[in-house]
């Protein structure tokens, strides 16, 4: 049976983690309050219950799950090459609301979705998500919502539509920001802003010294 666990004091937020780690370690589904949305994730290098995430959201493989780590060192591991692109990136907006797009190490185990060899990192803005990242590792992550509907910014609403096919909801408040990560494709010869949301495109661009337009792929 699912429950949401209050993470409002030390104690039932302590005890709201312990059943999240159980569960990611058990391969099963938990929801998790983020700076910009609530998330629906899962151990990532867990193929079936990537699966069972994708399933969840009634999504196909087409759309590839993101992946959130817990320190700005663990995105070593798990990209082909740490650019010094990524790494001005990740300096000025981790932990946050961007998301990276880069080629990932060839040798992971992982079923993320048609990745194309690419995996989406982010490192969000959030205690309880930071907490949970640094026990259990990389977590496959999306927005805690069916497809097509809308993501939410709260755990009730979370589970008003993903209901008993999570085991564990930890309840952070509203969340913050309340709209997606921004999105930046690292994966080709010039940056493009797949999608932008949380962090404009100037403050991408001036950070990286392209301009929003280059970002947007107007020119």
């Amino acid at each position: 049976m699912s429950r949401i666990h209050s993470c409002a004091d030390e104690t039932s937020r302590a005890e709201g983690i312990r059943a999240a780690v159980d569960a990611v370690k058990g391969g099963r589904l938990v929801v998790l309050p983020t700076d910009t949305l609530y998330g629906l994730g899962c151990d990532a290098f867990d193929n079936n219950a990537v699966a069972n995430l994708l399933a969840t959201k009634h999504r196909g493989p087409d759309m590839p799950v993101p992946v959130l780590i817990g320190s700005w060192d663990t995105i070593q591991g798990l990209v082909r090459e740490y650019t010094a692109q990524a790494r001005t990136l990740v300096e000025a907006f981790w932990p946050g609301g961007l998301s990276i797009v880069v080629p990932q190490a060839p040798s992971l185990p992982w079923n993320l979705g048609d990745t194309r060899g690419t995996v989406m990192l982010r490192m969000p803005l959030h205690p309880v998500a930071i907490e949970l990242l640094r026990e259990v590792g990389p977590m496959a992550v999306s927005s805690a919502n069916i497809s097509g509907k809308q993501p939410p910014t709260t755990a009730i609403a979370a589970k008003q539509q993903l209901g008993s096919a999570v085991s564990v909801y930890l309840d952070g408040g509203e969340t913050p920001v309340g709209k997606p990560s921004s999105i930046v494709d690292l994966s080709g010869p010039t940056p493009r802003l797949l999608r932008e949301g949380a962090i404009s495109a100037e403050r991408i661009g001036e950070v990286i010294g392209v301009s929003p337009e280059t970002l947007r792929g107007a020119d």
